[in-house]
């Protein structure tokens, strides 16, 4: 949510700077993500300052230049060639002084360099309006009046005053706050500063309806409707300073009525909207829900088929308007329209949430509606868009306020106990500043004991309804930072299982950081685009967006939307790891699984002088693998090659019907579907299934052997298609007690080889623990392994 700073000011005269109230927003539970400056005009006119034409001759080498002198209030005058037919004598002009960055309306900004102009110097620009953005005036330069400053900057001189924008993540519980009201209000409460509300005592309504008969037949799903009519407008342009309100806060300007209404919804939180009178059929504004499959074309020129739970505006023969949601095509405002219907509703947030979540529509609106708008804004917000609609578009308010309310909304009854309050908070704050508190926050305290408060919470805080929602109000306005952390801690002994899932998980994590590796947290949520088995996705009942709607199936997408994301700001080089869990549907029963992610793309290491450039493989991946397996002491584990849709390429290590870790080069398909234009490998470890080897094992002590081992070396041509793994497999089968490691030490594919072959050459380490093995004992086992690998993996010894 986009909030402006000085649209803040508006509502409370403070002189915190932006970046202090970005933190007190923070603290008080409205997190600002980013303080952007916004300046009123491209470049904000800095370096441009007024001066005054002492002399202006023509140009001895042009008939349309002049040759001017300037005093900008510097120490010495500048000498400016200028082309503008208006320049003279005596004008006080705006001047752009050398090293300045103009920025004009067309074409891109250029910087003013001291320059010869037809041999003559120039040190600067006498500037036209177009040319720094203030109007679209070319005829000539700007002149200003006699009495103006020399030397003052042009920025103070046409009080351009830069606005900050605050980008608040706005948690779904403050609907209260999703407006720049809703902020001053915690911020005035926090300051202790009164709150200035829009005047909306000019408004004076007329007698009768206006030629509309407004009737709500569904009044749970629409609890309060209030409207006026307003007649004789003229739609146009809005006024500058309202479409660069709107604009700082990423609104698009359309016309001056569309404008107003989003204007206020922005600044008090109540969504409005405006019908062209003269197109409601009838003279009848009906509240209610349509018949199953009714067709609806909304603004956006979809036609959208209407379920019988959705609330509609209606007028006497068709829908609308979606009530709280989007406006429909033929009843909208257009420059042909003269008179308003202006409607200002409260309604019920389930029914616009599932209308929303159905048509898969989202809008400000709608944002509002869903977490609960104050049922007690309506008028207000009505009267105080109609008396802006008479300022700017002219018009004469032609009804009286219709306000359809049947069953007031009551305030929240809420008793305290101050004790409760403190025990909660976990320190005592006096009884008099949590009053203070609560009454800054507009919450009405109705009766005072020595033990408590009986408080009626007004209908805005949708939220607050209980003693601990009153407690957690009282906390954030105290401030979480000015609750003391004890320099006791009390603890009990607790036995856990062994090993211990927290410290282990510890272990790898400090082992992965040490080689480089970041630590990532994806968000659960996910698309379902993205399920793999959507037989098992498990559906968010309630999603906040279509791209946030299963509960993740894999932990590689969102990792590579990580890697994407770095990828796009050129950090091309990531290494992440993530522990998590997945989500599956399995026989209607909900399952999670711990998983461990480790992945790799882009280059080893940095760029370095010293060395080349080694662009990550699959082996390097293997080693670290190899590393945590080896970490947490795992052994006793085949492996095979993997071929399946998850890894373009890769192995998989096991133990009986269990996959320990797969592990290798992401598909194209997969990286496509994240905007990965690199190569990607990973590993997907079961990390239930680790820990829980990790538990059975037993640690076995023993002494180093005392006789020395032996090495022994073959080397072989063997067929492409066998692998290390095969060959070692066949060792081992061979020889079980001698044998204690097996390594490929050279791979060798080429020209000089048969076609279809390929050479390893592995090296033997045997150790008899027993006695000290002789010649004849180890050449009696390297000839079984000769003979057995030759039997079965077809393999010709190389002399």
């Amino acid at each position: 949510m986009k909030i402006s700073y000085n649209w803040l000011k508006q509502f409370l005269k403070t002189d915190q700077t932006p970046a202090a109230l970005s933190l007190i927003l923070t603290d008080i539970g409205l997190e600002v993500e980013s303080v952007e400056t916004v300046q009123a005009v491209a470049g904000g006119l800095e370096g441009l300052v007024i001066g005054h034409v002492l002399s202006c001759v023509q140009h001895p080498n042009a008939d349309r230049l002049r040759v001017t002198t300037v005093n900008v209030g510097a120490a010495e005058n500048l000498q400016i060639v200028c082309g503008a037919p208006n320049v003279a004598e005596g004008q006080k002009v705006v001047v752009a002084v050398v090293g300045t960055t103009v920025h004009p309306n067309e074409g891109e900004p250029f910087k003013i360099n001291k320059s010869k102009i037809r041999g003559e110097v120039s040190e600067g620009m006498i500037c036209a309006e177009d040319e720094i953005g203030l109007g679209g005036s070319h005829a000539g330069i700007m002149v200003l009046p006699e009495d103006t400053q020399i030397g003052l900057a042009a920025k103070t001189y046409f009080n351009l005053e830069d606005d900050y924008l605050f980008e608040i993540g706005l948690t779904p519980n403050r609907a209260d706050a999703a407006s720049h009201l809703g902020v001053a209000r915690d911020l005035a409460a926090y300051l202790r500063l009164p709150l200035t509300l829009p005047d909306v005592s000019a408004f004076k309504g007329a007698e009768g309806n206006g030629n509309i008969n407004v009737q709500v037949m569904d009044t749970e799903a629409c609890p309060r409707y209030s409207s006026v009519s307003i007649t004789g407008v003229k739609v146009a342009t809005s006024p500058e300073w309202l479409q660069n309100q709107l604009k700082v806060i990423g609104i698009r300007p359309i016309n001056n009525i569309v404008d107003i209404t989003n204007y206020v919804l922005h600044e008090l939180g109540q969504p409005l909207h405006a019908f062209d009178q003269d197109l409601i059929k009838g003279g009848q504004v009906l509240v209610k829900k349509c018949a199953e499959g009714t067709p609806f074309v909304t603004l956006d020129g979809v036609t959208r088929t209407l379920s019988s739970e959705d609330l509609m505006i209606c007028d006497a023969e068709e829908p609308m308007c979606i009530a709280g949601v989007f406006g429909g095509i033929h009843s909208g405002v257009t420059e042909g329209t003269s008179n308003v219907f202006l409607e200002s509703a409260y309604f019920d947030a389930k029914s616009v949430r599932k209308t929303s979540k159905r048509f898969g529509l989202k809008t400000d609106a709608s944002f509002r509606f869903e977490r609960g708008t104050d049922p007690e804004m309506t008028i207000f917000a009505l009267q105080r868009a109609a008396l802006l609609i008479q300022e700017i578009a002219g018009g004469t308010i032609s009804s009286a306020v219709s306000d359809i309310y049947p069953s007031p909304v009551a305030p929240f009854d809420v008793e305290v106990n101050y004790d409760n309050i403190n025990r909660l908070i976990g320190a005592t704050i006096p009884n008099t500043e949590i009053k203070e508190i609560l009454v800054a926050l507009g919450i009405k305290v109705v009766a005072e004991t020595e033990a408590g408060l009986s408080l009626q919470v007004p209908s805005y805080k949708v939220d607050v309804t209980r003693e601990v929602d009153i407690t957690e109000e009282v906390l954030r306005i105290h401030g979480y930072n000015n609750i003391a952390i004890p320099t006791k801690v009390n603890a009990s002994l607790s036995y856990g299982q062994k090993p211990n899932p927290e410290q282990t998980q510890h272990v790898i994590a400090d082992m992965l950081t040490a080689n480089g590796f970041l630590e990532i947290w994806c968000n659960s949520l996910t698309k379902s685009a993205y399920s793999k088995n959507p037989a098992e996705a498990v559906e968010i009942l309630n999603p906040l967006s279509v791209e946030l709607n299963v509960m993740r199936q894999s932990l590689l997408m969102p990792a590579l939307e990580s890697v994407a994301y770095n990828q796009n700001r050129r950090t091309t080089d990531v290494k992440f790891y993530e522990f998590g869990k997945t989500y599956h549907l399995i026989n209607d029963k909900y399952v999670e699984r711990p998983r461990l992610l480790v992945l790799l793309s882009g280059n080893q290491a940095a760029e370095q002088w010293n060395q080349k450039v080694t662009p990550v493989s699959f082996y390097h991946l293997k080693a670290v693998v190899d590393g945590i397996i080896g970490r947490m002491g795992i052994g006793n584990y085949q492996s095979e090659e993997l071929n399946n849709e998850d890894f373009a390429y890769g192995l998989k290590y096991y133990r009986g019907d269990k996959a320990i870790v797969s592990f290798g080069a992401a598909t194209l398909a997969d990286r496509k579907k994240a905007d990965v234009d690199r190569d990607v490998f990973y590993a997907d470890f079961d990390w239930a299934l680790l820990l829980d080897i990790v538990r059975k094992n037993k640690i076995v002590n023993k002494e180093v052997s005392k006789y020395p081992s032996v090495r022994r070396d073959l080397s072989m041509l063997v067929d492409t298609e066998v692998t290390f793994d095969q060959l070692k497999t066949i060792a081992y089968k061979t020889e079980k007690k001698l044998i204690k490691n097996i390594q490929v030490f050279d791979v060798y594919v080429g020209d000089k080889l048969p076609e279809g072959k390929k050479s390893y050459a592995l090296n033997f380490t045997l150790l008899d623990e027993e006695q000290t093995l002789t010649d004849k004992q180890i050449d009696s086992v390297m000839q079984k392994i000769i003979y057995n690998l030759a039997q079965h993996a077809k393999a010709e010894i190389r002399k």
